[in-house]
């Protein structure tokens, strides 16, 4: 068994790291290292970057414009972008939509909708939790139905990440309600812009308002924007789902804040944090970055594994310790401040910008309080051990 990285890939985590210390704009970085939620305009310039680069699409098949990369690489890069605070371009359109219709899109899809979504030109929603099926897809109750040359959609999303923001929907709907739930599903793209989308956002508890709710009424959407065959959208889901496994353990995140949590130490440190207080930081930073190095070999082992059952309950697990240490982290980034932390600004307010290097604890309540969703991404902790139970105990 071989415990490090070969050659070759430290070799591209060093082509990674001077590529992001010459192109990643500054001013992008410090406002995700702060906590903001960046808007499509001001990343823009990051994913042009990437496309100039050819790296716009890690995790896409080399022949649609795709890196080609090893499991191995994609991973490297993901960890060294979130070192650098490299911010997310377009999550869902990059990650989510973007691998479906390279895997069950039309020939004409992948050819109207691929190289726009490289280029930067499309952002995506998702379209999948609704106010009575949150983790529970196959209980959705929004309809499309076919009309002529169209589907006529109707229903209602929720908790939709940036459709405020978005040109189109990958919208899962039910086409047949005559067979099982997960058996009727189809999953097509809805333009964003068409008669009888409203879009409502929903303050969050950080203090922004980036997740949405999504009225459809009679939106009628050309039949050729359906994705794969009629109904096969439940296993659409799933591969969607599953696709990127080990997302969702944020080890790129996590690394971050283990290199600047012994900093933030230091600097409370000599303005006159005990020393006893700062010995119980730093035993917690390093408790934290030992369960943190554990996770990155459960990552690891997932990435070199064999497709099957306990690869996909691996994941569950992955996704639960994820979320987990990241709440630990920015808990522990909020105990080291203290009262630094009470007056924190809202995620839009660049005044905390101005003027030179903003105060340390700024951002800190706004992420902390953010990654409490972590617990829900992708289905909550408890379906998560639900899978794991399923997969493996049954």
């Amino acid at each position: 068994m071989r415990l490090a990285f070969s050659s070759e890939d430290e070799a591209f985590r060093a082509e990674v790291r001077a590529f992001l210390v010459a192109e990643l704009p500054p001013e992008i970085a410090r406002r995700e290292a702060m906590g903001f939620h960046n808007k499509r305009a001001t990343v823009h310039p990051w994913q042009q970057k990437l496309h100039a680069r050819g790296w716009a699409a890690p995790n896409w098949p080399a022949e649609f414009g795709g890196t080609g990369w090893s499991s191995i690489q994609r991973y490297i890069f993901e960890l060294e972008c979130g070192l650098a605070n490299a911010p997310e371009y377009s999550l869902i359109a990059m990650s989510m939509a973007g691998p479906v219709l390279c895997r069950f899109g039309s020939s004409a899809l992948r050819h109207e909708f691929l190289e726009p979504m490289l280029r930067g030109d499309y952002w995506f929603c998702q379209g999948f939790s609704e106010p009575q099926a949150g983790s529970d897809l196959a209980s959705l109750r929004t309809r499309a139905v076919r009309d002529g040359d169209d589907y006529v959609i109707t229903g209602q999303k929720i908790w939709t990440t940036d459709a405020h923001m978005a040109d189109y929907m990958i919208c899962l709907a039910r086409t047949d309600t005559e067979v099982k739930p997960q058996a009727g599903l189809s999953m097509i793209i809805m333009p964003m812009d068409a008669p009888g989308v409203t879009v409502r956002p929903i303050d969050t508890i950080d203090g922004d308002a980036h997740v949405n709710e999504v009225f459809i009424e009679d939106v009628r959407v050309p039949a050729h924007y359906l994705i794969g065959d009629p109904n096969s959208g439940w296993a659409q889901a799933k591969f969607l789902l599953g696709h990127e496994r080990t997302h969702n353990a944020y080890l790129g995140m996590l690394r971050r804040y283990l290199s600047r949590i012994p900093q933030l130490i230091d600097g409370e440190t000599g303005r006159g944090l005990p020393e006893l207080e700062a010995k119980e930081y730093r035993r917690r930073h390093a408790r934290l970055a030992i369960d943190v190095d554990a996770l990155e070999w459960s990552v690891l082992r997932v990435l070199a594994g064999t497709e099957g059952p306990a690869l996909g309950a691996a994941a569950s697990a992955i996704s639960i310790r994820g979320a987990a240490y990241l709440l630990r982290a920015a808990d522990l980034e909020m105990a080291i401040l203290g009262p630094q932390v009470v007056p924190r600004f809202a995620p839009g307010d660049m005044g905390v910008l101005a003027g030179g290097a903003p105060p340390a604890a700024a951002g800190r309540t706004t992420q902390y309080l953010y990654w409490w969703a972590a617990t829900i991404f992708g289905g909550s902790d408890e379906i998560q051990r639900n899978i794991i139970w399923s997969t493996m105990f049954r």
